[in-house]
């Protein structure tokens, strides 16, 4: 049987603040009772069961609510008895390319292509504060630079003749910011199946945009 999400008791007392407490000190407050309690720490587990379920009440006033994923894939384009591009089509396409998927590419690499070396770093004590601060300012810039792809994403509409291609980013979007919402979870409870479940979604998303690269190559030719 699940175990209820919601605390029995007062969420901040639980964590141990006062309800005027500033989001930052809840979020403080959350992660170092989590690492106290920990059960590798030898913590008591019912303990970080209430620390869970008071943070699952106060998360959405800490956190403001992750940013959705790309809603909206692309609407797949009327069919054409004539499959030649026209000179417009082939237009259109481009700039799409140029204009869209390029930048999405780049920032999506610059996401993607560091997070081994930033795991590395954490994993050589990941309750060390100092290395978890840059870890999670890390994840900050990852979903800086994801808000600006899907600001692109949704700035021009992918055109008919790459339909496949726009879908296939389209879900590429979805897995990176699956990957940075469990990798969230991670840093606020130390909870290991977040921390796999976030770098095997950034791995699959990676292998992903590798495709889409060989696929422009050849959209482009």
């Amino acid at each position: 049987m699940p175990l209820s999400r919601r605390p029995t008791s007062d969420p901040y007392a639980v964590l141990g603040v006062t309800p005027e407490a500033s989001p930052a000190e809840i979020k403080a407050a959350y992660r170092s009772l989590v690492k106290r309690h920990h059960p590798d720490a030898g913590g008591d587990p019912q303990r970080i069961l209430a620390l869970n379920a008071a943070w699952e009440v106060l998360r959405d006033q800490v956190r403001g609510g992750l940013p959705p994923a790309t809603t909206n894939p692309p609407a797949p384009g009327p069919a054409r008895a004539d499959r030649r591009r026209s000179t417009s089509g082939d237009r259109l396409l481009s700039e799409w390319l140029d204009q869209v998927y390029a930048p999405i590419e780049r920032l999506l690499g610059q996401v993607i292509d560091p997070f081994p070396a930033q795991l590395r770093a954490l994993a050589d004590d990941p309750y060390d504060d100092r290395l978890m601060d840059v870890f999670c300012a890390f994840l900050a810039q990852s979903q800086k630079r994801l808000d600006k792809v899907e600001s692109l994403y949704r700035s021009k509409v992918c055109p008919a003749s790459a339909h496949g291609f726009g879908l296939s980013l389209y879900h590429c979007l979805g897995q990176v910011q699956d990957a940075l919402a469990e990798l969230e979870r991670y840093t606020m409870g130390y909870v290991d199946g977040y921390l796999h479940d976030g770098r095997e979604m950034l791995r699959e998303a990676g292998l992903r945009l590798l495709r889409l690269q060989e696929e422009r190559r050849r959209l482009e030719i």
